[in-house]
């Protein structure tokens, strides 16, 4: 409905070849930028653990950049269950890519930042809401054994502006769910 002022497509001086991989689109509008990331995971046996670290790093200092601007609305796959409330089983996946003590702990240095987790913020104490369950096991859905690793986080500033954020069902549909947002300005 609005024609941003800019469009961009940065990169954030992470290592290896993850900015090279298109991870982030920002979108700056006249009071406030909007953008979406699809974060790197760990991957197996945590082998890029390390890498993703200085991703978090280095996201959350772009991220903060924007926001000594302008406030930012900034959403996506951030690879990471923030708290144990945010999957299923938390106590089998400690050492689990997206709920180890590193991922968890950047997470907060995020939100530490000047940031608002939108759906833990109306909805703190809600167990099973998740956007992400395994495709492997065609149960995991069924019995609702997911993660919350897909967020809507804004500027602690206009957190007061956040109306509404839910996950969007998608019936039986696997992998990620859609997640809204809405805010009154």
């Amino acid at each position: 409905r609005l024609t941003p002022l800019a469009v961009t497509y940065p990169t954030i001086g992470a290592p290896g070849e993850m900015d090279l991989e298109g991870r982030i689109i920002t979108l700056e509008f006249e009071d406030f930028f909007v953008s979406t990331v699809y974060t790197p995971n760990s991957g197996s046996a945590l082998a890029r653990l390390t890498d993703r670290g200085a991703w978090d790093d280095a996201y959350r200092a772009y991220i903060s950049s924007l926001d000594a601007q302008k406030p930012v609305i900034f959403s996506g796959d951030m690879n990471v269950a923030h708290q144990e409330i945010d999957l299923k089983n938390p106590k089998t996946n400690h050492k689990s890519a997206g709920f180890t003590d590193q991922e968890r702990e950047k997470f907060t240095a995020l939100l530490s930042a000047g940031f608002t987790d939108t759906m833990r913020a109306q909805n703190p104490d809600t167990p099973g809401i998740y956007t992400w369950w395994a495709q492997i096991s065609k149960t995991s859905k069924i019995n609702n054994s997911g993660w919350r690793i897909d967020y809507y986080l804004v500027s602690d500033r206009i957190a007061d502006k956040v109306t509404e954020t839910a996950v969007i069902d998608t019936g039986l549909r696997q992998d990620h769910a859609p997640i809204s947002l809405k805010m009154a300005f």
